[in-house]
């Protein structure tokens, strides 16, 4: 097999790590691969935060609501939606910007995030092991004050990497038939949807979580614990008044 389909299909999440340096030529190359991620019309419209030093990491492991492996990991890279490059590489051009809406911040967040699944997939090929953070984007106003981040840069993901101290296995996935259409999309019925999820709802995992909870199915899990409709509305606002500080708001 094809040694990056292989490192593809075998992804893991990793929470635990190693105090192991990365090597500086492993994280360059590393870098140089999210920097050859595909890119709308080849702006390349991100930017990439290298945190490597531990007062810094500590502030950080706070800020991404204290996960441990933000400090136990030697590198975080935080990949931000960024249109100040470009827009002041435009105006020293005496060519005129008009980057400053939501569009634009979702092409942006679009580049950033091919970016950081290139890194993701060039480390594992490296035998090192990766998280995403899901809380850069509920922390992004204190990321900004953080990263001391110009107009138009809002940070989108995280990427924890390092040398795994842990092998928790491969990370359940749907069926292929839960995400691909052939053609045109097809309707969820009652039987379909008990069918791709099948195997999640019956995974040892999910018995555990249901039992730690006190919940009777993995879907309440998602609505009532991990993603709430109160924490989804507060993040929102939050995420929002972001996008509008740092400039992505011109809209009709």
């Amino acid at each position: 097999m094809n040694e990056t389909l292989k490192t593809l299909l075998e992804h893991r999440t990793i929470r635990q790590y190693k105090p192991d340096p990365v090597p500086e030529d492993v994280l360059n190359t590393i870098l140089e691969a999210g920097i050859k991620a595909s890119t709308s019309g080849n702006m390349q419209v991100y930017s990439i935060i290298v945190t490597r030093e531990p007062a810094r990491k500590e502030v950080l492991h706070k800020l991404h609501f204290s996960q441990q492996m933000v400090l136990d990991a030697p590198v975080l890279l935080t990949f931000c939606a960024d249109f100040n490059r470009f827009n002041t590489w435009c105006r020293l051009r005496d060519a005129k910007p008009g980057y400053d809406n939501f569009l634009s911040f979702f092409t942006a967040a679009i580049d950033a995030l091919l970016a950081a699944q290139n890194c993701a997939v060039a480390a594992e090929a490296f035998g090192l092991g990766i998280c995403y953070l899901g809380t850069t984007t509920y922390q992004a106003g204190k990321l900004v004050e953080f990263f001391n981040l110009p107009d138009g840069v809002v940070p989108v993901t995280t990427l924890v990497l390092g040398y795994p101290a842990s092998d928790p296995g491969p990370t359940d996935r749907l069926p292929a038939e839960a995400a691909v259409h052939q053609e045109t999309y097809v309707p969820w019925t009652e039987e379909r949807i008990n069918k791709v999820y099948a195997e999640k709802e019956n995974l040892p995992g999910t018995f555990k979580l249901l039992e730690e909870n006190q919940l009777e199915n993995l879907a309440k899990i998602f609505t009532e614990k991990r993603y709430t409709l109160k924490d989804n509305l507060y993040f929102s606002e939050v995420l929002l008044n972001v996008l509008k500080n740092q400039g992505f708001m011109n809209n009709p």
